[in-house]
């Protein structure tokens, strides 16, 4: 498979752009990135011309794949032709707020901000101010963007910043502690609970390989945040109108958080955050209260038009139908591949979600017929669920460099994408087909 020209302009990038990249996971491709040229339904062609089945899909928010169907295409254009954008606001900035207020539990209101990262940010300086409290829980390995509050990393008596930059003096009002664990929970409760101003956590860990939460984990965050008066934060970035459908994943696991904070689907692959919530809660945001919130961007009519056709087109047609199935096929494939060749391995996700976890331990093989059958979900009854993560250390201990070094390049070299690491999630697209299902596991059977 030729690469020279993403070799060279790899070798242009290093020298205008720190590690020849603008995010970092992009660099985590060795010996250097393959860049694309373009996408084509499910698949991206790079810059030599190669194409492969495109499984990460700019990491999430191209639900509907790369060709985008007419009505979406005609919405983004007619916006794109009528200006940049305003500073000041537009219609459809209103129809998208009111749509998804209609569809997803939780949000009577909702501000639209750029990135998920400002999301997150933007929720947790509105639950301290809302509540007047300092402190936020997070999960360990749990993903909320490159912001200062949640780069945090250590267990809740002994945080620390995980990067460069933040004051360990910051870190200190973050309480990190094991995803599915309710006794790490109640601690930080007991010790903190008249400062904690909220539970920040993923429904699903989405950034550290998948994690599924065990049964009645949530419920049990909805009922100690509301024993103590703080707020349970829904990061659904990833799993918002993914999983669970139009209702997003809250709807799913039938828990309902003070806040959700949205990104990537919500702006139809083009740059968008959004924090939704109670109306009184979301009322605290300037003008009408007292946390200060704002962005030059926010609300970006080309963006808003994307995201709204996005959802009506997705509400209208057979999409979550559609790459639901496919993530079925998939993780059952998959599955049966593990089971014959790989059995220590966990096959994980839910809807159009999926991924191998790398793990080291498993029942052997001769119980593996009475294991989940399309993605692990935490099942006592399960043979694997004493081996399956539970958490984001459980994922780390699994074979990281093996996937980075070894299993990605093989995927490469069959022409399928997968996401850069062994943490990162793979998403299904509209634009998926049952053949890019098939040669995908055929790869897989490869490779493993």
């Amino acid at each position: 498979m030729n690469d020279d020209n993403s070799r060279d302009l790899y070798d242009r990038a290093l020298s205008v752009m720190p590690g020849g990249v603008n995010s970092a996971v992009r660099a985590a491709i060795e010996p250097y990135p393959f860049f694309v040229q373009k996408g084509d339904g499910g698949h991206v062609i790079d810059a030599d011309g190669n194409r492969y089945v495109d499984w990460v899909l700019g990491l999430g928010p191209l639900l509907l794949g790369h060709d985008l169907p007419e009505p979406v295409q005609a919405g983004i254009q007619q916006k794109a032709s009528e200006g940049p954008m305003y500073g000041t606001p537009t219609e459809v900035e209103v129809d998208l707020a009111e749509f998804v207020v209609r569809h997803v539990p939780s949000v009577e209101k909702i501000r639209f901000v750029n990135s998920g990262t400002e999301a997150t940010t933007s929720a947790v300086r509105l639950a301290r101010g809302y509540t007047g409290r300092n402190k936020i829980v997070v999960m360990q390995g749990g993903y909320h963007g490159a912001q200062e509050s949640t780069l945090v990393e250590g267990d809740h008596e002994n945080p620390r910043p995980s990067s460069a930059g933040i004051p360990q003096s910051f870190a200190e009002h973050t309480l990190p502690v094991p995803f599915n664990d309710e006794d790490a929970v109640r601690e930080v409760f007991e010790e903190h609970g008249d400062d904690i101003a909220a539970v920040l956590t993923e429904p699903i860990l989405g950034n550290y390989g998948i994690v599924y939460p065990e049964e009645g984990y949530h419920e049990f965050l909805r009922e100690i945040t509301d024993e103590h008066g703080s707020l349970l934060i829904f990061d659904e970035v990833i799993t918002g109108f993914r999983v669970g459908g139009l209702g997003c994943a809250q709807s799913e696991f039938g828990v309902t958080p003070d806040l959700t904070t949205f990104g990537k689907i919500i702006g139809g692959g083009f740059p968008v955050g959004a924090i939704g919530g109670r109306a009184e809660i979301i009322e605290q945001f300037t003008p009408s209260g007292d946390v200060f919130q704002a962005g030059t961007f926010s609300g970006h009519p080309v963006t808003m038009a994307a995201g709204l056709e996005t959802l009506k087109f997705a509400a209208e047609n057979d999409v979550y139908e559609h790459v639901n199935g496919l993530g079925d096929r998939l993780r059952r494939g998959l599955t049966d591949i593990v089971a014959d060749q790989a059995p220590s391995y966990t096959v994980t996700g839910t809807d159009s979600m999926f991924k191998v976890i790398f793990t080291r331990e498993g029942p052997g093989p001769d119980s593996l017929e009475e294991q989940c059958p399309a993605g692990c979900r935490q099942d006592p009854t399960c043979p694997r669920y004493d081996y399956s993560p539970k958490n984001a250390g459980d994922v780390k201990n699994a074979e990281t460099e093996r996937w980075r070094r070894i299993f990605w390049g093989q995927m490469k070299e069959q022409g399928v994408f997968l996401s850069q690491n062994q943490f990162e999630c793979q998403f299904v697209s509209y634009g998926h087909t049952e053949d890019d299902v098939e040669e995908t596991l055929e790869a897989y059977k490869h490779a493993l």
